[in-house]
């Protein structure tokens, strides 16, 4: 009889183990899942930069595409493209970008000149401006003919002895880059 009762004991413990760890592994499951809605839920896709460029971090609407050249070897240290779906050819100076990312080989300075002749001649504003989560860094922001081609919001921020310039081309994407690019915008000084 007690062989009996043993055996029946570790039987019930071993079905006992059996539904502990069946239970817990459908509330890792459940767990899983609920995490994965969750970030489907969220408008954004987020792009972190290399750290020897400033270890740049943008978030952008997840629907659209990037490319972006961390190679040093371009005309830019970092370029990045962004834009709704594909991005479109970027050799291309018809091409509009909702996002542009840039660490510049060029002294902050140099770069605001460049700007403030163009605001002498009445083709674009300029105002200071600061990421709201890098409030320490000054820069400036330029809104109008942002290039000879195109028009839009230019932040043009010191990165040590570069620059960077994240902007957005047109006005079809400002809000876009008003409420979740700026916003969430982020680098190393």
């Amino acid at each position: 009889m007690l062989f009996r009762s043993f055996n029946y004991y570790n039987s019930a413990s071993q079905s006992a183990s059996r539904v502990d760890v069946t239970i817990a592994n459908n509330l890792k499951k459940i767990k899983e899942q609920q995490m994965a809605a969750e970030a489907a839920k969220s408008p954004v896709a987020v792009y972190k930069g290399p750290d020897t460029y400033g270890t740049v971090v943008v978030s952008y609407p997840k629907t659209w595409s990037a490319y972006v050249d961390s190679t040093g070897r371009g005309q830019a240290l970092l370029d990045g493209y962004f834009a709704p779906l594909v991005v479109p050819s970027i050799s291309d100076k018809g091409s509009v970008f909702a996002l542009r990312i840039q660490v510049l080989n060029q002294a902050y300075a140099s770069v605001v000149q460049q700007q403030t002749s163009a605001q002498q001649s009445g083709k674009v504003t300029i105002s200071p401006y600061s990421l709201p989560k890098v409030p320490s860094v000054v820069g400036v922001k330029v809104v109008g003919n942002i290039s000879s081609e195109k028009s839009g919001t230019l932040i043009i921020l010191p990165l040590r002895d570069k620059t960077l310039q994240i902007s957005t081309e047109g006005t079809q994407y400002l809000n876009d880059f008003n409420t979740y690019v700026l916003p969430s915008a982020t680098f190393s000084p």
